[in-house]
């Protein structure tokens, strides 16, 4: 579905994780975040929040004191493996709609 759009997949391991998220959202292609642990880098607060504010007649996002203007086509997607018996840090849950395909209730 999201072949066609160009998918990004990074994971928090990658060097340069932080620059592909930010041209992903400057030129509007999906982004894909695979294997995350139970919490996430505090970086990603404004994403997950979506906290953009418009400058003139474009929209911005602050990334680590870096401000990137939003295409407002960027879609991101979040995933990982966590066993039953672990929650997900609170930061997390509050910002994103979670699936469960283990059959375990969350």
């Amino acid at each position: 579905m999201e072949r066609d759009n160009r998918l990004n997949v990074i994971k928090l391991t990658d060097a340069t994780y932080l620059r592909t998220l930010e041209n992903a959202i400057q030129f509007g292609t999906p982004v894909l975040l695979e294997n995350i642990g139970e919490e996430l880098d505090p970086v990603l607060e404004p994403v997950l929040q979506k906290l953009t504010f418009r400058q003139q007649v474009s929209l911005h996002v602050f990334i680590k004191r870096i401000c990137i203007i939003n295409s407002g086509l960027f879609v991101y997607f979040i995933d990982g493996v966590l066993r039953p018996t672990k929650l997900l840090h609170t930061f997390v849950i509050v910002y994103v709609a979670l699936l469960s395909f283990s059959g375990w209730v969350i």
